[in-house]
């Protein structure tokens, strides 16, 4: 069975920022290595991932609403949930790891739901997140470029039984 990574991120980035082109290139990437894509499965991140999927891949939309009105047109399988946000609990429940890129205060709930239950999470751009003593945590693995984000989330999960 191929490994599962939900790529993570704001819903409103521009179509030329940064996070747009870097999550579209994740989705090639990732489906290039054969992993089935999950994400939130609407606008900004989410729609830039499903789109570098593409044809190659299979990209699952995990959306809050309880229909597919709003889903991503560049999705494979659209999965309404009727959640809202606590969606976010059963997309990253899917995951065998988790990339996110930039971040918004939904993205950090993911990485916090994702850490919570042992997902690994590669942080491409987003947020630091520190305990208590202003230490990052070692769950979250940072890295500054689509390439690492994927390397770092293949061999995390390369290494797990």
């Amino acid at each position: 069975m191929p490994h599962r990574i939900a790529v993570v991120g704001p819903g409103d980035v521009p179509t030329d920022s940064r996070e747009y082109e870097a999550a579209e290139a994740l989705g090639r990437l990732l489906a290039h290595h054969g992993v089935t894509v999950l994400c939130g499965g609407r606008a900004g991140v989410m729609e830039a991932v499903a789109r570098g999927v593409g044809e190659s891949g299979v990209v699952v939309g995990v959306l809050p609403d309880p229909d597919d009105r709003r889903a991503s047109p560049y999705l494979t399988v659209a999965l309404p949930t009727g959640l809202g946000e606590s969606r976010n609990a059963v997309l990253v429940a899917g995951a065998h790891a988790v990339i996110s890129v930039g971040g918004s205060w939904g993205t950090l709930s993911e990485i916090a739901l994702a850490v919570r239950i042992g997902r690994p999470v590669v942080s491409l751009w987003g947020w630091r997140v520190v305990d208590a003593a202003g230490s990052e945590l070692v769950a979250v693995h940072y890295v500054e470029d689509v390439n690492a984000a994927v390397q770092v989330a293949l061999d995390i999960l390369r290494q797990q039984p």
